[in-house]
């Protein structure tokens, strides 16, 4: 299995986008899954928040597991995957993205009602490590 194809198995098994993403790539830096699991459990849906997409997010941390070392690089390859994301995507904050505040029980009900962490986020975390796979 590629690692785009793990990072949507993992968020459709449960885990949410952030981890699913960080874990798909954390081996091939040095960090076990496991650990990514861990490390990310607190950054999907925008932080809980709807602010930056936890796919997002979880992409950056594997960005920064390969290039963190070199300041002006790490910079720059944030730069890159965020303009990507949102060139394809249309944004990279998670309450843009699902046309609802995730942060408020209403927003949450329309996102359950309307099945988007069933079938659009998905596409969330497909695209984010799409974008990984090409940065690195």
């Amino acid at each position: 299995m590629n690692r785009i194809d793990d990072a949507v198995n993992l968020f459709e098994n449960g885990y949410v986008c952030s981890q699913a993403v960080f874990a798909a790539f954390s081996s091939d830096f040095g960090v076990s899954r496991e650990d990514a699991l861990k490390i990310g459990a607190c950054f999907g849906s925008g932080m809980r928040k709807g602010e930056v997409c936890g796919a997002c997010t979880g992409a950056l941390m594997a960005l920064g597991l390969k290039y963190g070392d070199e300041k002006a690089k790490s910079n720059e390859v944030c730069e890159k995957f965020l303009d990507e994301f949102k060139r394809v995507n249309g944004s990279y904050i998670c309450r843009d993205l699902l046309e609802c505040d995730i942060s408020t029980e209403e927003g949450v009900e329309f996102a359950l009602e309307h099945n988007l962490f069933k079938e659009f986020c998905p596409k969330m975390v497909e695209s984010a490590a799409e974008i990984v796979e090409k940065l690195i």
